[in-house]
C-alpha cells in the first residue's frame, strides 16, 4: 500500500514553523515526512530558507514515530560528502533510526554560494557517485582514506554511528541518475510520475526497491484564490528540472517564470477544496508504481491543510 508523506518546505517556512508543522503532520497520521535542503528560496516571494539539518535535529526531538528524510540534499559542493555522512549518522541517532538520507546532484541555485562554480551535468553525476561511495565507506566504521577524481578524504572516521546505516535514496531524472540509484541506493526519488524512470531504475538494480514521489497541492476553501497562490509561489516549477538545475538565483526564477499563467500551474498543482481533484493528481504517481508520495502544501495555511488532510484527503487517498 502506498504511503503518504508531508513535506517540510524550507523555502516557504521558518525553522520553528517547520518543526511545528511536522509535529502536526505526525499527529494527523501522515506516514512519513521529508524536508527540502536549500540555501535560497526558488522565488523571493517564498521568503525563507533555514538550515535543514538543524530543523531535522529539532524535528527528531519533537516527534515520536514519524520517519524523516532529506528530499534531497546535495553532497558535492555546499557540503563535502564526509560531512554529509556525519550529519546523517547523527540525525539517525537522534531519531532512533527514523531517518533516511535522500541525495541528489543539486541545483546551481544552492550550490554556487560556496564559489566553486557549477559543473556540467555529467560531472555532477560523477561527483555524486564518488560522494555515495564515501558516505557508504564512512558508515561502515573505521578510518577512511579516499582519493578520487573529485574528492579526497584523509583519515576520517565517524565516532557516533547508528546500529544500522540509514537507508539511502537518490533523486532521478534520466539514465545516469537511474543507473546510480539502481546500483547504490535503497530507493529512488522523482518529482514527476514518469514510469520510464521506474523502468530504468529497475533495469539497473532497483527492482523491488521503494520509489518516492512528490506532489505539490494548494488546498483552500476558494479554488480561485488557491490557483492565484499556486501561480504566485509555485510558478518556478514550470521550468522543468533541466532548466531548474541551472538558474543561479531567485531573481532568475522570477524572470523566467513571470509570464507563466495560472492555467499553466493549475495543470501541475491541484487547487481548491475538492478532494477528488487532489486524489486524481496523486493517482498518476500510484499508477506509475510509486510506493511513497510526499505532499507539499503551497504557501501558508499549513495547519488548515493538515487538518483537512487528516479529515478528508488522507482517508480518500488510502481508500480511494
Amino acid at each position: 500500500m502506498t504511503q503518504f508523506g508531508y513535506t517540510m518546505m524550507c523555502e516557504q517556512s521558518g525553522p520553528k514553523d517547520l518543526v511545528h508543522n511536522v509535529l502536526r503532520a505526525e499527529q494527523a497520521g501522515f506516514d512519513f515526512a521529508v524536508i527540502s535542503d536549500h540555501y535560497s528560496p526558488w522565488l523571493e516571494a517564498q521568503g525563507h530558507s533555514p538550515y535543514a539539518w538543524a530543523v531535522l535535529g529539532a524535528a527528531a526531538q519533537a516527534t515520536d514515530w514519524i520517519p524523516l528524510m532529506t528530499f534531497v540534499t546535495c553532497p558535492t559542493l555546499r557540503y563535502h560528502p564526509a560531512v554529509v555522512a556525519q550529519k546523517a549518522a547523527t540525525v539517525a541517532l537522534l531519531s532512533d533510526g527514523r531517518f533516511a538520507l535522500g541525495l541528489g546532484a543539486g541545483e546551481n541555485l544552492n550550490e554556487h554560494v560556496v564559489g566553486q562554480g557549477w559543473p556540467a551535468a555529467d560531472i555532477r553525476h560523477e561527483m555524486l557517485a564518488e560522494a555515495v561511495e564515501i558516505i557508504h565507506e564512512l558508515w561502515g566504521g573505521g578510518y577512511v582514506n579516499f582519493r578520487g577524481e573529485h574528492f579526497d578524504v584523509e583519515s576520517a572516521r565517524l565516532y557516533d554511528l547508528p546500529p544500522t546505516p540509514p537507508p539511502m535514496a537518490i533523486a532521478v531524472s534520466g539514465r545516469q541518475s537511474c543507473e546510480l540509484a539502481g546500483e547504490y541506493a535503497d530507493a529512488m526519488v522523482a518529482t514527476q510520475p514518469d514510469p520510464q524512470l521506474g523502468a530504468m531504475f529497475d533495469q539497473f538494480g532497483g527492482a523491488g526497491k521503494s520509489r518516492y514521489g512528490q506532489l505539490a497541492v494548494c488546498y483552500g476553501p476558494d479554488e480561485k484564490a488557491a490557483r492565484t497562490k499556486a501561480r504566485d509561489l509555485w510558478r518556478w516549477s514550470a521550468a522543468g528540472w533541466k532548466v531548474m538545475a541551472e538558474l543561479p538565483g531567485p531573481s532568475a526564477f522570477d524572470a523566467y517564470s513571470r509570464f507563466v499563467r495560472e492555467d499553466d500551474i493549475a495543470e501541475l498543482v491541484p487547487c481548491g477544496p475538492d478532494v477528488e481533484v487532489h486524489v486524481q493528481a496523486a493517482r498518476a504517481f500510484l499508477d506509475a508504481g510509486f510506493t511513497h508520495l510526499a505532499l507539499v502544501q503551497v504557501g501558508s495555511g499549513q495547519d488548515d491543510f493538515i487538518d483537512w488532510a487528516e479529515a478528508e484527503l488522507l482517508p480518500a487517498l488510502r481508500h480511494g
